[in-house]
């Protein structure tokens, strides 16, 4: 099979470090020569692309994350998932559909090793593909481990990954699922689509006491996607031996900086028994098949809902991550190109 391919295709660029805020000025959408491709390696025409905070803080340098840092004058990086077009040397054929972190681009030319077939059997839905799905999983499976009964209290809950983690809670056998986002409006999308039982809504008073009212017997489990406040009310108001699962940052990310720091009694957690874990998912690609499986499971089932937007166009992916960055959407931030 030959598939035709142009000569040259658009991608986007870091035009400048960002100071502070993001603007889409700090990206640039440039037209380049499709990439070559050679032995050992694969070329695709991406489909789809994902949009994450992280990617504003891959914009400030080499901040110690593991993994590359965007530089200026350079193309971004990213999940995608596209088809090849055509293939070197490699068991991947023309027509394949593939997932890879060579996004922010029409065309990729990507080492086999780095890609993987999508499952088209499993994820029928080419964007769900590019959830964070994963990161949702090992936070509520393998890092709080929850379990029937617990009530579990998830930051930044109407986020790609939140609204992903407080389903994952429910599966597991969570008995009260609560979630803090920043608007009413996300508030009432996870009271009723998302199956939350109580919110807490930034800016409407202290987040501790809200979540004293929302839960009067304690927590059990705490998913923390945001850090600062919401982390120290989650920890005030936790039970003896709750488990605290840090997943990310999201009260820095979104003016850059991965840093959260906060002040924490640890003495109070000792007594009081509280586990606090950290967890990378590059740590732990090997439950990327099982997290999948649960994951189209669920969505077949229709016991779990994927909450995304989409917008059209490479053209738009400096919007869409202001947008995110802003808060506007709810669920994961997907380009399709």
């Amino acid at each position: 099979m030959t598939i035709a391919v142009p000569t040259v295709h658009r991608e986007v660029r870091l035009a400048a470090r960002p100071e502070g805020t993001f603007r889409t000025d700090h990206l640039r959408v440039v037209e380049a020569p499709v990439p070559e491709y050679g032995p050992g390696q694969v070329l695709v025409r991406n489909r789809m692309m994902s949009v994450t905070a992280v990617m504003r803080t891959l914009m400030d340098g080499d901040i110690g994350l593991p993994m590359p840092a965007y530089e200026p004058g350079q193309t971004l990086w990213g999940p995608a998932i596209g088809e090849v077009i055509a293939s070197a040397d490699t068991d991947l054929s023309p027509g394949d559909l593939v997932v890879h972190n060579h996004g922010w681009r029409e065309y990729a030319a990507v080492g086999a090793a780095d890609v993987r077939r999508a499952d088209v059997d499993s994820l029928p839905d080419l964007g769900a593909h590019l959830s964070q799905g994963l990161t949702a999983w090992l936070g509520v499976v393998r890092t709080a481990e929850v379990r029937s009964g617990d009530t579990v209290f998830v930051t930044g809950a109407a986020g790609g990954v939140g609204s992903l983690a407080g389903q994952f809670a429910r599966l597991r056998g969570a008995t009260r699922v609560i979630g803090s986002t920043g608007s009413r409006r996300k508030g009432e999308y996870l009271v009723g689509q998302l199956g939350y039982d109580a919110v807490v809504i930034r800016g409407e008073g202290a987040i501790e006491d809200q979540l004293r009212t929302a839960a009067p017997d304690g927590i059990d489990v705490v998913f923390d996607n945001v850090g600062g406040e919401q982390l120290l009310a989650a920890l005030a108001v936790a039970r003896r031996g709750a488990r605290v699962a840090l997943i990310g940052t999201m009260s820095s990310q979104t003016s850059g900086g991965f840093s959260a720091p906060v002040t924490i009694d640890t003495g109070a957690l000792i007594l009081r028994g509280i586990t606090l874990r950290g967890i990378a998912g590059s740590d732990h690609l090997d439950a990327t098949p099982q997290a999948m499986r649960e994951f189209g499971r669920g969505l077949r089932d229709k016991t779990l809902v994927f909450p995304h937007t989409r917008l059209s166009g490479i053209d738009q992916a400096p919007r869409a991550l202001c947008e995110l960055l802003e808060g506007r959407h709810i669920g994961a931030v997907i380009v399709e190109l």
